[in-house]
């Protein structure tokens, strides 16, 4: 099949080019000018210039291609406008996918999907909203309803793997900060967590598929103690593990404490009997107790 990637120079979109590329599929890889094009086309890709703000180029992406993956990432901390420009990108790549049956995979997330128990693919995400402004799924389901054939991966909030650049190296930077590697509260707060290569295999097995029997959830652990993330980066910085308060968490964590206290136990257990997925690489703990997390 030949797959339009979106993201495709990224962390997730890179390690989902090459694990299609692997499986004997071709890939069209939106890049920017200028951004790890090289890498790209060396997996094996086709490059497609272009930009999500750039509409044309991704409708010209989707209209060259039998299916579409759209992984492009976003950063947390202007969390609204970009996920405003992720729904119009999902919507013209729809478009072009309307009336035939070539599927669209669509990235969304787990993070704040059910607070206070366990998500499973059976929930719907709140309504956008300040605090929810994410708009993919909502996005999607538009699609869905007219007939395209599209669904989601939502991606645990830890996809980790050496060249991380998400979330623990957020957390080792506020440590390295403020000389403390700090928790809040008791700590048990979960985050769920992924390796990026076995989230690649959702995704490939989901197209595979059709992109039907969506959502799909690519965790591989339900959920990961803060505590335990926390106990690693203060050995490996050996400064000391501390535990904060609501109002001291605040002031070391800053716009990412919203974050840092979340409780979000997230199953993966109907994907794995959907897609035959079992996780393969290491977990999220022996993965960052490593000195190239800290380097």
């Amino acid at each position: 099949m030949r797959v339009f990637v979106t993201g495709a120079t990224g962390w997730v979109g890179s390690a989902v080019v090459k694990e299609l590329i692997a499986a004997g599929h071709q890939v069209l890889g939106l890049a920017r000018p200028g951004t790890g094009a090289e890498a790209l086309a060396a997996a094996g890709a086709e490059i497609h210039r272009g930009a999500l703000d750039d509409l044309d180029s991704l409708r010209s992406g989707a209209a060259q291609s039998e299916g579409v993956i759209h992984t492009a990432n976003h950063d947390f901390s202007e969390f609204a406008q970009n996920y405003a420009e992720d729904r119009r990108a999902i919507e013209a790549i729809g478009a072009v996918l309307e009336g035939s049956d070539r599927p669209l995979l669509v990235t969304s997330g787990v993070a704040l999907l059910a607070p206070g128990r366990t998500a499973t693919e059976e929930d719907v995400p709140p309504f956008n909203s300040p605090s929810y402004p994410r708009q993919s799924e909502a996005a999607t389901a538009a699609l869905v309803e007219r007939g395209v054939r599209a669904s989601t991966v939502r991606l645990a909030p830890l996809i980790h793997g050496h060249g991380d650049h998400g979330w623990v190296p957020r957390l080792i930077q506020f440590a390295r900060e403020k000389s403390v590697s700090a928790y809040i509260g008791d700590g048990l707060n979960r985050w769920p967590a992924v390796h990026r290569l076995d989230a690649a295999r959702v995704y490939r097995l989901a197209l595979e598929r059709g992109a039907t029997g969506g959502p799909f959830h690519a965790v591989a652990e339900d959920g990961v103690p803060f505590k335990a993330i926390a106990e690693v980066i203060g050995r490996r910085l050996n400064i000391p593990i501390v535990s904060k308060s609501p109002e001291e968490a605040a002031e070391h964590f800053g716009w990412f404490t919203m974050f840092a206290g979340m409780d979000a136990p997230t199953s993966s257990e109907r994907t794995r009997s959907l897609l035959g997925w079992r996780p393969e690489l290491l977990g999220l703990i022996a993965e960052i107790d490593h000195p190239a997390y800290f380097d």
